[in-house]
């Protein structure tokens, strides 16, 4: 999620959606150092966290080698499903979408990723968000639903995803 936060937006994603991001392999490896810089002015501490807030990011596998205890000492484990992580991440999608931050548009491209990097697991298919994913074929190609029914189905996945993260 090379794009998500926006680094302009001064949106700092939480321990646990970048663990999420991490099973899924779709963490900005570069970025995450200086997020966990962030965890640490949040109160976050420990002696991973304060290594990788102090690296670089320019190499992937050194950041990809010290996240996960930097991730314990903020109390957050990385999933050990791509179900659970892609519901961590979908609902936080749809968190993005209701508070008028994202797109529809957006919002499906990012979840075709996620399908995607699963290798299009029925497990996150299943879930709320993920059963839009081949949306992306329908839109603009001159077939199927117009744009905006596809929004509208969209915004009605977001309102799912966020009441299924609710239970």
């Amino acid at each position: 999620m090379h794009d998500w936060p926006t680094p302009d937006s001064g949106e700092i994603p939480t321990p646990e959606l970048v663990a999420a991001w991490a099973t899924l392999q779709v963490a900005a490896a570069d970025r995450i150092p200086l997020w966990a810089a962030h965890w640490l002015a949040q109160g976050y501490d420990g002696e991973a966290l304060r290594t990788l807030a102090g690296l670089s990011g320019a190499d992937p596998r050194e950041v990809n080698d010290v996240l996960p205890a930097a991730l314990a000492d903020c109390a957050a484990t990385i999933p050990g499903s791509e179900e659970t992580a892609a519901r961590v991440a979908f609902t936080e999608l749809a968190r993005v979408h209701a508070d008028c931050r994202a797109t529809e548009r957006w919002v499906l491209k990012r979840v075709c990723e996620i399908v995607s990097r699963s290798g299009y697991a029925i497990s996150v298919i299943a879930l709320p968000l993920g059963q839009i994913f081949d949306f992306a074929d329908e839109w603009g190609a001159g077939w199927g639903r117009t744009p905006r029914e596809l929004e509208l189905e969209i915004q009605t996945a977001c309102s799912a995803q966020l009441a299924a993260g609710e239970h």
